[in-house]
């Protein structure tokens, strides 16, 4: 198994954190992986991406062209990189500030109103974690318990009692990914 993602986004949506609990969660699984950032200078506030390869094999590169999944989290980022998902791939993605939904016919495409749950759950930063519960929905290549063991690698120990909060955040988007 190799799937081979990109998520996309403004900084400040936990683009980049998301992308490095997936791959924190992968390392916990004993599988190879890659964590690639990429942001401008403003980071917070411009667009952000990051590349993420979780594999059984090791990583070549980390350097992709074509993605199994892209999450895409603001219209720029929707306008780069809804082509470069492999035909028969997926793109995920939160409506709330896409103005032109994707068009392609060979993917599969889901939405996850995110932003909106988020903020009823009264916390809009636990956002990237209903998106990531979207995710390991499509795609469960990554055991809950591993993912959780990813979380507190991921997190600086003093926001470790904020772990169920993003685990409920991650239960949330398990139930409200929607195929389009």
């Amino acid at each position: 198994m190799t799937e081979e993602i990109i998520i996309a986004g403004f900084g400040g949506q936990g683009v980049l954190s998301m992308g490095k609990i997936i791959a924190y969660s992968g390392i916990m699984q004993d599988q190879e992986v890659s964590w690639m950032p990429s942001y401008g200078p403003e980071m917070r506030g411009g667009t952000a991406n990051v590349t993420v390869i979780v594999s059984d094999n090791k990583v070549s590169s980390p350097l992709l062209n074509e993605y199994d999944t892209a999450i895409i989290l603001n219209q720029q980022s929707m306008d780069k990189f809804e082509e470069t998902v492999k035909p028969g791939g997926v793109l995920l993605y939160d409506p709330n500030g896409i103005s032109k939904n994707p068009t392609r016919k060979d993917i599969k495409i889901y939405k996850i109103t995110a932003t909106a749950e988020a903020t009823g759950m009264g916390n809009p930063k636990i956002f990237n974690m209903i998106v990531l519960g979207g995710y390991l929905k499509i795609k469960p290549i990554l055991k809950m318990e591993n993912v959780i063991k990813g979380l507190k690698k991921s997190l600086p120990e003093r926001h470790h009692h904020l772990i169920p909060l993003n685990e409920k955040a991650i239960t949330k988007g398990l139930e409200l990914v929607k195929e389009t």
